[in-house]
């Protein structure tokens, strides 16, 4: 029996950790062997290591690096709240009434080619510009912004060229220099006389620029859209 005792004290002693546990707390109460913590107090007896290390989570490979993707060119309206397509139309307008301006022969020829030249190069400037292809309609409204410009244009310097022309006499001028007894002469100078006349001349000419100055451009760019969408 004393064998047997001293081979279960040998054994627990092996299997446990009493060679580093104290028989007594500092509380004062009795220990069993390998108590990890008194039952009376809670205090720990031993640094407890685990008996197996906590596995280290694999390392993850790199993933490859994704080439960036361009952005996506979308489509922008053009309007005149597009501050780009405004600035072309502009300028595209600045150029058509510079070029018939010019003394260059056939002036009848001149302008109406420069303002349907003022679209296309619009659409032609707006695409360089921003990478896109614009559909026929949209060429359409890149050449009315051009048209609208083409117009205020055309009637400031009209406005400019008769204010200029009536301060210096140049309408009593030329209305002396017609014949007294023509009948033509005789309508200009009741049409002259008449205010509500002249306001009808005036209205009536600017509905003309500007059917005249939007519709070219107009034209121009859609026949650069379509243009440019072939190539």
């Amino acid at each position: 029996m004393s064998a047997v005792s001293g081979v279960d004290a040998s054994a627990i002693a092996g299997m446990c950790q009493t060679e580093v546990v104290p028989e007594f707390c500092t509380c004062g109460a009795q220990l069993p062997p390998d108590a990890r913590f008194c039952h009376k107090c809670g205090k720990p007896q031993y640094d407890y290591k685990a008996s197996f290390e906590e596995a280290e989570p694999e390392p993850t490979q790199p993933q490859p690096a994704i080439a960036e993707l361009q952005p996506l060119r979308i489509p922008t309206d053009i309007s005149f709240h597009n501050g780009l397509a405004v600035r072309i139309g502009f300028i595209a307008a600045m150029g058509a009434v510079m070029v018939s301006l010019f003394p260059i022969p056939w002036p009848l020829v001149r302008a109406p080619i420069a303002f349907v030249l003022a679209g296309f190069l619009a659409v032609f400037l707006y695409s360089r510009r921003t990478g896109q292809i614009l559909t026929i309609r949209s060429g359409a409204r890149m050449g009315w912004i051009t048209g609208i410009f083409s117009f205020t244009l055309v009637t400031v310097l009209f406005a400019v060229a008769m204010v200029a022309v009536s301060s210096q006499g140049g309408f009593a001028e030329e209305l002396r220099k017609l014949p007294a007894n023509d009948a033509r002469a005789d309508m200009i100078r009741q049409a002259l006389g008449n205010p509500a006349m002249i306001v009808a001349v005036v209205v009536l000419y600017l509905m003309l620029f500007f059917i005249v100055f939007t519709a070219l451009p107009i034209l121009g760019g859609a026949l650069g859209a379509k243009v440019l969408e072939r190539q």
